[in-house]
């Protein structure tokens, strides 16, 4: 077999998951077209190894550390979408640039630090 062929099928499945990255607004697509990218370069990896017939096997060893990464990426991803979808009732990225929308007036370093030097005030009216 060539090698032209696993390595055109690689370019347009990264292509494509650089398609994606670069157009959707869905954090769930995104990590998507992530998982094509890494797909993409495990091919690679696999077909090259084949191709210079190593008797180590590197290529295929380290697709197998790719993949284990890449299943780590996407449970770490996501639980941080989940938790955004949670507080927000939306996970377009898009909305996510300003992380300044999300805090109020007591969640700033200076409230918080006031906050808790009220309620120490409060608990020492209360005794």
């Amino acid at each position: 077999m060539h090698l032209a062929y696993p390595a055109v099928l690689a370019v347009l499945l990264f292509c494509t998951g650089v398609y994606g990255v670069l157009a959707r607004r869905n954090a769930i697509l995104v990590l998507m077209s992530v998982e094509l990218m890494l797909n993409a370069v495990n091919l690679n990896l696999v077909a090259f190894d084949v191709w210079l017939r190593d008797s180590l096997h590197a290529g295929q060893a380290l697709t197998l550390f790719t993949i284990a990464i890449a299943a780590a990426e996407i449970g770490i991803g996501l639980a941080i979408v989940l938790l955004v979808y949670r507080n927000r009732g939306s996970s377009d990225v898009d909305r996510l640039r300003d992380l300044a929308d999300t805090a109020g007036p007591g969640d700033a370093p200076d409230g918080a630090a006031a906050g808790r030097a009220g309620t120490a005030e409060k608990a020492e009216a209360a005794t």
